[in-house]
């Protein structure tokens, strides 16, 4: 975790993105690590989980990380949260809360209301089209004997 705060104080002082780090773990050996490089990369989702959870998957050459866990510097966002979940990370440590984010300016209470809505009650104008046309990748898939199950 100190590593995590570490780096998210490294990006803060000089000037590199948002302060958040993020490293993951697997036994006693550190995989992979990142601070929020969103601001550097101009990429909306290089926030420091996503980024350390890319990192781990290509330095592990896999896309499930069981068996490692991740340390953050701040509750996760709903991205990164959603992230974490698909890496299929055994734990989570955080040090700061979301709500400790957003008395700075990192307020994702929003994101959080705007998922329980039906989206077209979502800020974000939504309309469905194309599902009969969409629908046939969907099929091919579930009849595919060469998928591999994520």
């Amino acid at each position: 975790m100190r590593e995590a705060i570490a780096l998210s104080e490294h990006n803060v002082k000089n000037s590199l993105g948002g302060p958040f780090g993020a490293v993951i773990v697997k036994g006693d050996e550190i995989i992979a690590k990142s601070a929020n490089l969103v601001t550097t990369t101009n990429d909306p989702t290089a926030h420091a989980e996503v980024s350390a959870i890319r990192l781990a998957c290509k330095v592990l050459n896999t896309f499930n990380l069981e068996g490692c866990v991740i340390y953050t510097s701040c509750e996760p966002c709903p991205m990164c949260l959603g992230a974490i979940y698909w890496a299929r990370l055994d734990k989570m440590y955080y040090a700061n809360t979301k709500l400790d984010a957003a008395n700075i300016g990192f307020d994702d209470a929003f994101i959080y209301e705007e998922i329980d809505l039906h989206p077209q009650n979502r800020k974000l104008k939504a309309e469905q089209i194309l599902q009969e046309e969409a629908i046939k990748a969907f099929q091919l898939w579930s009849e595919s004997d060469q998928k591999i199950n994520y």
